[in-house]
């Protein structure tokens, strides 16, 4: 059985800083890409980041570049996600996935992933 374990989320002050960090197990980590999403009340799931399976190749949502790394261990078998000068406009719940779906197409949307964590809340006060 899949899972993914998302931890690390809070409240925390504009300006601050959380590290996000999903545990995989149940698959074979090292051949999948992973996500890191986000989904504010009443707004569409967004890729805020992702990472290839060998870790080389990483993508930033525009609102997020300069502030957010993301980043893996495979032999840890999890995922992270370092977020800096956090914003009120970055509060939502976080999630992390995996897909073995390498197109660039399929892996900008969430109907590109195969497997989700339960997500951890994220709230930045101003």
């Amino acid at each position: 059985q899949v899972q993914l374990a998302e931890s690390g989320g809070g409240l925390v002050q504009a300006g601050g800083s959380l590290r996000l960090s999903c545990a995989a197990s149940g698959l074979a980590f090292s051949n999948y890409a992973m996500g890191w999403f986000r989904q504010a009340p009443g707004k569409e799931r967004e890729c805020a980041a992702r990472i290839s399976s060998n870790g080389i190749i990483r993508y930033y949502e525009e609102s997020v570049k300069g502030r957010f790394t993301i980043s893996r261990d495979n032999a840890k078998n999890t995922v992270y996600l370092q977020m800096n000068s956090l914003k009120p406009e970055d509060t939502a719940v976080y999630y992390c996935a995996a897909t073995t779906k390498t197109k660039v197409s399929d892996l900008v949307t969430s109907r590109g992933y195969d497997y989700w964590g339960q997500g951890t809340q994220v709230t930045v006060s101003s």
